[in-house]
C-alpha cells in the first residue's frame, strides 16, 4: 500500500491537477445550471396547478428519452474530435465537428416530426390522465418544436469539451439558465407586471432558452475555429467518418436505452411492493439527492474522456492509461471524503425532503446504501469516461448489461419481494451490483486493450 501512494502521486503530477481542475469546475457549474432549470420548471408549474406540474414531469420524461440519441452522437463526437486534436489534425477535428453537428440537427428534426405525428398515442402510453391530455399534448408539441436547438446545444457543448474549451459551453448554459429562469417567473407566474401565461409561459421560456443557447453555441463554434468554413464535409469523407461514428455511437445509444429501461423496471419493482407508494417516494427523493452528489463525478467522467482521447490521438497509450488511473483514484478519494461528510446528516436530509416518517425511512435506507456505493459508482463512472474517450463504448454497454440487467434487476426482485418485503432489498441490490460493475470495468481497464478502439491516423484524414 505504501508503495502505491508515491505511484499515485507521481501519476497526479504527470496529469497536472491544475489541468484537471480547469476542466472539472466549469462542467460542475453547467450541471448545476441544468438542475436549476429542471427545478425551476417543476416549481413554477407547481405554483400554477398540480396538473401543470404533472404535465411538466411527463414531458420531461419524453425529453429524457429523446436525449439518449443526442448523448450517443455526443459520445462519437467526443472520441473523434478529442483524438483528432490530440493527433494535431485540426482539419479532421473540424470536419468531425461539422459532421456531428449536422447529424444531430438532422436526427433531432426527424425525431421531432416522428413523435409529433404520434403525440397523442405517446401520452396514452404514458398513462396520462384524460384531464391532462390537452395540457400535456400542447407542452409536448412545443417541446418537440424546440428539440433541434436542444440537440445542437448539448452536442455542441460536447464538441467544445473535446477541444478543452469548457468556458464557451458554460456561457451558453448560463444564458439558457437565465432566460429560462426569468421566463418561467415572469411569463409563467406573471411576476413584475408581466402577463401570466401559465404553463404556456413555462414551456415557451424553455424553448426560447434552448434556441438562444443553441444559436450561440453554433456561432462560437464557428468563430472559435471548431467548424470549417464549409459546414458540409465531402461526401466521400463523410462515408468514411460515419463508420467510426457508428462504431462509437451505436453502443452508446444502446447503453442509454438499456439504462433508462432498466430504471423503469427498477421503479416498477419498487412500486409493486406492499408499501409501494412510500417506497417509490423514498426512491425518487433519494435519487434526486444522489444526482446532486454525483455532479462532480460526472465532471470527472467527462474530463477522463477529454484527456484520454487527446493522449490516444497523439499515440501515447501510456499517458492515456496513467491519466485514467490517476482520475480513477482521485475521484474515488475525493468523492468518498464528500460522502463521509454527508453520512452523519442522512437523517436530517431525509426530513427536509419529506414530512412522512415512512418516506423518511425509505430515503434513509436509499442514502445508506448509495452513499456506501460512492467509491465504486464514482470510480466506475470515470472508467466509463475512459472508454468513451477511446471509442470503446461497447465495453461500457457490456458492463452495464451484466451489472444492471443480469445482476441488479433479478437481485432487486428477489431481495425486495422474497427476503425483506421492502425496498430495502432494492437499495441493497443497487450497492451489490455497483460493486460488481465497477470490478468488471476496472478489470477491463487494466487487462484489456481498450485503446485499440481509438481513431487511427490513417482513418478519415
Amino acid at each position: 500500500m505504501y508503495r502505491a501512494i508515491p505511484s499515485f502521486l507521481s501519476r497526479l503530477s504527470d496529469v497536472q491537477l491544475s489541468v484537471i481542475w480547469g476542466l472539472v469546475w466549469p462542467q460542475m457549474l453547467m450541471l448545476l445550471c441544468t438542475i436549476v432549470i429542471n427545478l425551476t420548471d417543476t416549481w413554477v408549474a407547481g405554483q400554477i396547478s398540480p396538473g401543470a406540474q404533472a404535465s411538466v414531469g411527463m414531458v420531461f420524461q419524453v425529453q429524457l428519452f429523446l436525449m439518449i440519441f443526442a448523448g450517443a452522437l455526443g459520445a462519437g463526437g467526443m472520441a473523434s474530435v478529442s483524438q483528432s486534436i490530440g493527433a494535431g489534425r485540426w482539419q479532421r477535428a473540424r470536419r468531425f465537428a461539422a459532421f456531428v453537428l449536422l447529424a444531430c440537427a438532422t436526427l433531432a428534426t426527424f425525431l421531432s416530426c416522428m413523435v409529433y405525428a404520434v403525440a397523442d398515442p405517446v401520452l396514452v402510453l404514458l398513462q396520462t390522465p384524460p384531464a391532462l391530455q390537452a395540457e400535456a399534448g400542447y407542452m409536448l408539441r412545443v417541446m418537440l418544436a424546440g428539440l433541434p436547438f436542444f440537440y445542437v446545444m448539448q452536442v455542441g457543448s460536447t464538441l467544445f469539451k473535446a477541444a478543452r474549451q469548457v468556458m464557451a459551453p458554460l456561457i451558453a448554459m448560463l444564458l439558457s439558465c437565465i432566460i429560462n429562469l426569468a421566463g418561467d417567473i415572469c411569463f409563467g407566474m406573471g411576476v413584475l407586471g408581466f402577463p401570466a401565461f401559465g404553463l404556456k409561459g413555462v414551456i415557451w421560456s424553455t424553448v426560447a432558452a434552448n434556441a438562444a443557447s443553441g444559436m450561440l453555441t453554433v456561432a462560437v463554434l464557428k468563430r472559435g475555429g471548431l467548424l470549417p468554413r464549409d459546414l458540409v464535409p465531402d461526401r466521400r469523407w463523410m462515408r468514411c467518418a460515419a463508420r467510426y461514428l457508428c462504431k462509437v455511437a451505436l453502443p452508446a445509444c444502446c447503453n442509454g436505452l438499456m439504462w433508462q429501461a432498466g430504471y423503469l423496471v427498477l421503479f416498477a419493482i419498487t412500486a409493486s411492493l406492499p408499501n409501494g407508494v412510500e417506497s417509490l417516494a423514498g426512491f425518487t427523493a433519494g435519487n434526486r439527492i444522489e444526482a446532486i452528489l454525483y455532479m462532480p463525478a460526472t465532471a470527472f467522467m467527462v474530463t477522463a474522456s477529454i484527456l484520454v482521447g487527446n493522449y490516444l490521438g497523439a499515440g501515447d497509450k501510456d499517458a492515456a492509461r496513467h491519466t485514467g488511473t490517476a482520475l480513477f483514484l482521485l475521484s474515488a478519494f475525493t468523492m468518498s471524503a464528500v460522502a463521509g461528510l454527508m453520512w452523519p446528516f442522512i437523517g436530517d436530509i431525509a426530513r427536509i425532503f419529506s414530512q412522512e416518517q415512512t418516506v423518511q425511512l425509505q430515503i434513509r435506507h436509499y442514502l445508506f446504501f448509495n452513499v456506501l456505493a460512492v467509491p465504486f459508482t464514482v470510480s466506475g463512472l470515470v472508467l466509463h469516461g475512459v472508454m468513451n474517450g477511446s471509442g470503446a463504448t461497447v465495453y461500457s454497454l457490456l458492463v452495464n448489461v451484466i451489472g444492471f440487467w443480469i445482476i441488479r434487476l433479478p437481485l432487486a426482485w428477489v431481495l425486495s419481494h422474497f427476503l425483506y418485503g421492502d425496498a430495502y432489498g432494492v437499495y441493497m441490490a443497487m450497492l451489490l451490483s455497483m460493486i460488481i460493475q465497477t470490478s468488471i470495468i476496472t478489470w477491463i481497464f487494466f487487462r484489456w486493450d481498450w485503446a485499440a478502439f481509438a481513431l487511427h491516423a490513417q482513418r478519415a484524414r
